[in-house]
């Protein structure tokens, strides 16, 4: 069957033998040769090409039958179909290998966070038994959790009912009082260990 032909019953929609005429005049003939040419597995060439046609059929007035042959469109579209996908297959394994190195290069060692773990519990029992009133014991463990609301921690501290701006206050003096102790204690600490 003639390619323009094939195109022209395309173009018109009458005929529904048409598109599975295409498939058949085109699949296996342009697959072979993008398996042959461009080096590629017989299902990457078989899907690009079904892709190509899919496309084609959805869209038949973007062929121009004056450029080139129906098979010569298609084989090229499917080529660059080929080639895109392999070249985003390659960009997302380097993207996974670059993530994968900064990853691993911030990553501790186990042993690290082993480390790490026994003396954040060796700090949390030396805090423990320091002669420090339970209401700081109380907030000191909400700041070093992470807790920024300054309504929860002025809770902490038992403050009365007060303005924004005195609550912040209040909470920023016995934060800023607390953490100037902890790091007090954190170096006594160091002090007596040497």
């Amino acid at each position: 069957m003639e390619e323009q032909e094939l195109h022209e019953r395309i173009l018109k929609q009458a005929e529904s033998l048409a598109t599975a005429e295409v498939f058949e005049v085109f699949v296996d003939p342009i697959t072979a040769h993008l398996c042959r040419d461009l080096n590629r597995s017989k299902e990457e060439a078989w899907d690009a090409v079904v892709d190509v046609i899919y496309a084609y059929l959805a869209h038949p007035e973007r062929y121009v039958p004056q450029k080139s042959r129906l098979s010569t469109y298609l084989r090229e579209a499917a080529k660059k179909k080929l080639t895109d996908r392999y070249r985003s297959r390659v960009a997302r394994t380097h993207r996974e290998q670059d993530y994968g190195a900064v990853v691993e290069l911030r990553a501790p060692a186990p042993n690290e966070c082993l480390e790490v773990t026994v003396e954040a519990r060796l700090a949390v029992r030396r805090i423990d038994h320091a002669r420090l009133p339970e209401r700081d014991r109380v907030f000191l463990g909400l700041v070093l959790q992470g807790e920024g609301s300054t309504r929860v921690l002025a809770q902490a501290m038992g403050l009365p009912p007060m303005s924004d701006e005195d609550r912040k206050r209040r909470v920023k003096r016995n934060r800023d009082r607390l953490m100037k102790w902890l790091r007090r204690f954190g170096k006594e600490d160091r002090d007596d260990e040497s």
